[in-house]
């Protein structure tokens, strides 16, 4: 029998590949690099991966928005699970420059996020130069000599482990030192992970119509079965200017009782509902629900009109 094959967002050294090798099912899996989230999960898509690691929400940048509209669109994926990694950074570069003369810095978005704040107080005047991954940068740089269009930085911002064969020009350039990004385990459509008490849902709903109060109508589905959010952003749909969706994380479990109502309403109201999947929570936290939203006050309340139809 084949091992199971498992992508992450490369090359090695990637906060992703840590979440993946973090994820114990992982451990008996062949890992795959992959250039990018979308062909991760495209890879996925195809059946040429089994599932695929990817970053989904930062606690100082947000959302992630290649994987947020990656998985909005396209054939359904589902999340089956999720992985939080703290997050530290250095600024390498290949041995023999100094902080002094770097101008240019290379890594991805949302690590430069991480480390504006140091950046503007150590290297005022370098300018940034985005790349794929913050691996990739310091791979970009210790690969150079035998590239035949070198990068355009002199240094890179990444994880210590992706530093290697590189200098050191600074360590914990964080500006938060509590930074932490999530990663979600992204499969081919299934049944769910069981619920386990500590369940988290994630969803994106695209409206029937842009009206006055539209996204307080959808928000009131979970305020009214006492489910709490834990993340809700507005990502452009792509059709016209002001079409947005709702991505949307919250707490509980779609066999939870509320939650299926939840779903149900949201069901009947939106455009679509596209339901990306129930899994544990990494942080194993256990929701607070009321007592009139619990399974039993559904159920009771649902017996009481059943009574009432006769």
């Amino acid at each position: 029998m084949n091992p199971m094959k498992y992508g992450y967002l490369g090359p090695d050294g990637t906060f992703t590949q840590a979440a993946l090798l973090a994820w114990e099912p992982a451990a008996t899996a062949e890992q795959v690099a992959c250039p990018s989230v979308d062909l991760a999960l495209a890879a996925v898509r195809s059946g040429e991966l089994d599932a695929a690691m990817v970053p989904i929400e930062n606690s100082v940048e947000g959302g992630v928005s290649a994987t947020l509209d990656a998985l909005s669109v396209g054939e359904p994926l589902q999340v089956i699970g999720e992985v939080l990694v703290p997050i530290t950074f250095v600024l390498v570069a290949p041995p023999g420059i100094t902080l002094d003369q770097v101008r240019a810095v290379g890594t991805h978005p949302h690590g430069w996020a991480q480390v504006r704040g140091w950046m503007a107080a150590n290297l005022p005047e370098a300018v940034h130069v985005p790349t794929l991954s913050t691996a990739g940068a310091a791979a970009g740089l210790r690969d150079a000599d035998a590239a035949s269009d070198p990068p355009s930085y002199d240094a890179a911002v990444c994880a210590p482990v992706a530093g290697h064969g590189l200098q050191v020009l600074a360590e914990h350039i964080e500006d938060r030192d509590a930074a932490v990004t999530r990663f979600v385990l992204v499969s081919r459509p299934g049944l769910s992970p069981a619920p386990t008490g500590a369940d988290k849902t994630t969803v994106v709903l695209f409206q029937s119509s842009d009206h006055p109060g539209g996204l307080l109508e959808l928000l009131e589905h979970f305020a009214a079965r006492g489910i709490n959010m834990t993340r809700l952003e507005s990502r452009p749909t792509g059709e016209a200017m002001g079409s947005y969706c709702f991505s949307i994380d919250f707490e509980g479990h779609v066999r939870d009782e509320r939650v299926g109502e939840a779903l149900t309403g949201l069901r009947r109201v939106t455009k679509e509902v596209r339901f990306l999947g129930s899994y544990p929570r990494a942080d194993g936290k256990a929701a607070s629900v009321p007592k009139t939203a619990a399974n039993e006050a559904f159920s009771e309340a649902r017996d009481w009109l059943d009574r009432l139809r006769g």
